[in-house]
């Protein structure tokens, strides 16, 4: 009688490749749940590719980059910003994480790249410290917002700078046909060469450009926009997160973050060379000037309201460029907020500043 043993080895096969496959995931690292508990303990040697230059500098200039090398961790640090560049290089896998405003987290979501907020930081005088002023062109009339009506204005749909314009447009009861968007990407010093050259008429531009524009063109000048722009986050791919020795990794960075930040509060001038100075190149007078134009930050006790903020902009950007719409709550990783909140902390913010 004909024995066939093929059915019994296949499955001894099978089970041993399971058992081997299982052995190899382990070795090669861990999957963690986003519903998970974020790690404790960090491997050594675990590494954090970072775009995060001003903390860079901050952590330098402080010593808290020590923290980091005592946990084991090794950054790989970037000198990128902003929502396009950062996506950009999420998409070739060249970074885990990136500090930027709120809108680059939509965009990413928009543009099927799958990111988590993982930190929030607050103006404590928002109002009185924003982010952007609008510069206006030489010879160009717009002493406010309804001036802004058959203006040219620099615009970047993927960027803060962009939804600042929709929002400047929705206070002024403008809409986008009463004005012409030009479609020009903020980059270094693109929206001061823009404006300075007449190629707009107004551009959103931040503290350190406005001195830079009103210096270096006769007759630039510039207003308020009198919204809340202050929007401060780090941003993550969410395999980033899901790894479980870069989420480890990540929580440590967290904290040590937050202690940056606060740091730069009370170390005004000291940040000021650092970064603005010694890595921006600014003078010394326009570097402290700078800093104070930017105000104090913060670390809020909850994440609630840049939720619903960053919530409000989504819907607004849905409503006026065409995206489906979303639910920011899936952005945001609310793990790291009892993180950063318990390295603030008695000087987390509360209140209509959070």
């Amino acid at each position: 009688m004909r024995r066939s043993p093929r059915k019994p080895l296949v499955a001894v096969l099978a089970a041993v490749l399971v058992a081997a496959s299982a052995c190899g995931s382990e070795d090669a690292g861990s999957t963690l749940e986003l519903t998970a508990a974020l790690p404790d303990q960090v491997p050594s040697g675990t590494v954090l590719r970072l775009g995060d230059p001003q903390i860079q500098a901050v952590t330098a200039v402080s010593g808290l980059d020590k923290e980091l090398a005592d946990a084991g961790i090794q950054v790989e640090w970037a000198n990128i910003s902003g929502g396009p560049q950062s996506i950009q290089a999420f998409r070739a896998d060249k970074l885990d994480c990136s500090a930027v405003a709120d809108i680059p987290s939509l965009f990413a979501a928009w543009t099927g790249t799958a990111t988590k907020i993982v930190f929030q930081a607050v103006t404590l005088d928002p109002l009185d410290h924003p982010l952007y002023k609008l510069g206006i062109a030489p010879g160009v009339n717009v002493t406010s917002l309804a001036d802004l009506r058959g203006k040219k204005i620099a615009y970047s749909a993927g960027q803060a700078q962009g939804a600042l314009v929709l929002r400047v447009l929705q206070k002024a009861g403008l809409t986008q046909k009463d004005v012409q968007l030009v479609e020009l990407t903020s980059t270094g010093d693109s929206y001061v060469t823009a404006l300075g050259t007449k190629a707009v008429d107004v551009a959103p531009i931040a503290p350190q450009n406005i001195k830079l524009y009103e210096a270096k063109y006769p007759g630039a000048t510039s207003i308020g926009t009198g919204i809340r722009d202050d929007a401060s986050t780090l941003y993550c791919l969410t395999s980033a997160v899901e790894d479980a020795e870069k989420a480890a990794a990540l929580k440590v960075y967290v904290s040590v973050r937050t202690k940056a930040l606060l740091w730069q509060n009370e170390h005004p001038d000291e940040y000021a060379k650092a970064f603005f100075q010694d890595t921006q190149r600014l003078s010394e007078a326009d570097a402290k000037a700078v800093v104070a134009l930017q105000g104090r930050k913060g670390i809020p006790a909850t994440w609630d309201n840049a939720i619903t903020r960053l919530q409000e902009t989504a819907d607004l950007l849905a409503a006026e460029q065409n995206h489906d719409k979303l639910d920011v709550t899936t952005l945001v990783d609310r793990r790291f907020e009892a993180v950063q909140a318990a390295a603030a902390g008695s000087q987390v913010v509360t209140g209509d500043a959070a």
